[in-house]
């Protein structure tokens, strides 16, 4: 999945162009959804194909932060402008107003027709910071990562299986000091969903961007324990034959032994954890 900004062409056709959205399905519960970029959707078309159009939606999202790369899906989900449709979403606090009026002053004219309070579906809006929620059979862990602004990551447990998602992550300048928070969230993951956006070279010209390299991602998953790694937010500027170098390289890293695969973030892509 991109980071930044969505993409499109022919050379971003294998990792895909849509900016952040993840879900996790346990059993047949309702899925959980991880952040509201554009991938929310084709989500929601695939949640009308598999429901039809008259059972309406009800999903619970996580937002790890308000950056436009992981909200601009959100009036784009078309269960949602459903009478009926429900979503609750957990994500930061804010400095100026609460979670829901902030958003409602960035989807609204005249940069969007109508506001979030608009949409014929209901969402409602918790605030979350470090926290565990509870969500059907899951747990959701919350925690602080480092990055611009107030960001959270999370970790979903279930079933004997846990899922990390730390999508945007300011890696140390040392490369190699790990934030007790992310460590907390990836410990012993069955997956880990981390930010690879920069290489090191690129990293060096935008070190307070907020991103991880490629290299990095490998070392907090392997630090922590974390049985696979999802290379995840790819920046803008790699196309896809840029993104297979690039797992190249992160395979070849000296930590990969640990971990069990290294995986590049495929738009569609699904992984059962049993």
């Amino acid at each position: 999945m991109r980071g930044s900004c969505p993409c499109a062409g022919r050379q971003y056709v294998r990792y895909g162009g849509n900016t952040a959205c993840v879900t996790v399905e346990v059993g047949d519960e309702p899925p959980i959804v991880l952040d509201l970029g554009t991938g929310l959707r084709p989500f929601g078309h695939a949640m009308e194909h598999r429901y039809g159009l008259e059972r309406p939606l009800e999903v619970t999202a996580f937002l790890s932060h308000l950056h436009w790369d992981h909200i601009i899906g959100l009036p784009f989900c078309t269960p949602l402008l459903r009478e009926g449709g429900r979503m609750d979403v957990f994500g930061p606090p804010q400095d100026d107003g609460t979670l829901h009026d902030v958003l409602d002053r960035m989807v609204r004219p005249p940069f969007f027709p109508v506001q979030v309070h608009e949409l014929n579906g209901k969402i409602e809006f918790h605030e979350v910071a470090d926290d565990v929620v509870g969500v059907g059979s899951a747990k959701v862990l919350v925690r602080r990562v480092p990055h611009v602004g107030t960001t959270l990551g999370f970790r979903i447990e279930a079933g004997g299986s846990a899922v990390a998602f730390v999508s945007d992550h300011q890696a140390a300048d040392d490369r190699h000091e790990v934030a007790d928070s992310v460590l907390e969230l990836c410990d012993g993951a069955d997956l880990v969903i981390h930010d690879a956006q920069y290489t090191e070279e690129e990293y060096r010209a935008k070190a307070t961007w907020g991103h991880s390299t490629i290299s990095y991602a490998v070392h907090v998953a392997a630090a922590a324990g974390a049985r696979r790694l999802a290379l995840f937010h790819h920046d803008p500027q790699h196309d896809d034959d840029h993104v297979d170098r690039l797992l190249a390289q992160a395979r070849a890293e000296d930590e990969a032994v640990h971990l069990d695969a290294v995986l590049g973030a495929v738009e569609g892509l699904e992984i059962d954890l049993g």
